[in-house]
């Protein structure tokens, strides 16, 4: 099936944590074409796979509409989001999701098993899809058996399995190095230009974030730029990664110092003054925790 369209108006995603509640996504409007591939980027906490969930049928939106073909995924009762998630959208993770017991065969007709689909068409399409993805020689093998690039070419595929318009790939190559990540980019865009899938793809990598058509840069739970492949490399040479994080760091450090100040002159409540206190303190930790991942010492 030939990609479809996605409309996203005024989204909002609220998460209530005890009495804390914490603004994911903050009235985000986003519009991606039948078989165009976009990139989202951002720094961590900034809404970018609370969007893929939302817009994927994995979470509640808590206001706003996210359209999909035809479909008002926010509307949907649960049976409706099981056949939505197992017809319209294939999604690859970074942590994979791959069943270690089972072969990459298997793991590629697992979805297919689960549509009811008869067994001579699922073999046709397991061996259709590992050609797809050039894992033909390895479909008797289980993931232990494969290298981290191979087992996240099995995931495309599995996410392939029941031919859904949409793929929702985030982080898809967060865990490979530079080889198997342009691997796998490269097995996405042909994807996307023999397929006509959809595609959106969250990335932190700016080179892989050039693979889309269009760039999306979500900050603090709304998209505030759209870049052009060139653009982003431009972007890339001029303020590194870890310099946005750095940057993203001392600005929590900033909103936290006037919300003190705030307090202390009577402008805001106490009740207001914990909340957005735990909610910048929260987003600084994810943020740290991402120079930490990335080996950069605060």
């Amino acid at each position: 099936m030939k990609g479809m369209g996605i409309a996203v108006r005024g989204l909002i995603k609220v998460y209530r944590l005890g009495t804390v509640e914490v603004q994911a996504l903050r009235g985000l409007n986003m519009e991606v074409k039948e078989g165009e591939i976009v990139s989202i980027i951002g720094p961590s906490g900034s809404g970018k796979t609370t969007l893929l969930n939302v817009v994927g049928g994995l979470d509640k939106a808590t206001a706003g509409s996210v359209r999909v073909g035809d479909v008002e995924v926010p509307t949907l009762n649960t049976s409706q989001l099981v056949d939505y998630r197992r017809r319209t959208v294939g999604h690859i993770f970074q942590t994979l999701n791959l069943i270690p017991t089972l072969t990459a065969a298997e793991n590629i007709e697992l979805p297919m098993i689960a549509m009811g689909i008869p067994r001579g068409r699922r073999a046709e399409q397991v061996k259709s899809l590992l050609e797809v993805v050039g894992l033909t020689g390895r479909a008797n093998h289980k993931p232990g058996e494969l290298s981290g690039g191979e087992q996240q070419r099995v995931a495309i595929a599995s996410a392939l399995a029941n031919d859904a318009p949409i793929i929702l790939a985030d982080e898809p190559t967060g865990e490979l190095d530079t080889v198997n990540a342009k691997i796998i980019v490269d097995y996405l865009v042909k994807v996307n230009q023999e397929l006509g899938k959809t595609i959106i793809m969250v990335t932190h990598d700016p080179s892989v974030a050039r693979a889309g058509h269009r760039i999306l840069r979500i900050e603090d739970g709304a998209i505030k730029a759209a870049l052009t492949p060139a653009q982003i490399m431009e972007e890339a040479v001029a303020v590194s990664y870890v310099d946005q994080l750095r940057v993203r760091i001392t600005d929590m450090d900033s909103q936290l110092g006037k919300l003190d100040d705030d307090f202390r002159a009577g402008k805001i409540s106490g009740e207001e003054y914990v909340k957005q206190r735990q909610s910048l303190t929260q987003t600084k930790a994810l943020l740290q925790e991402e120079l930490h991942r990335m080996g950069v010492v605060t």
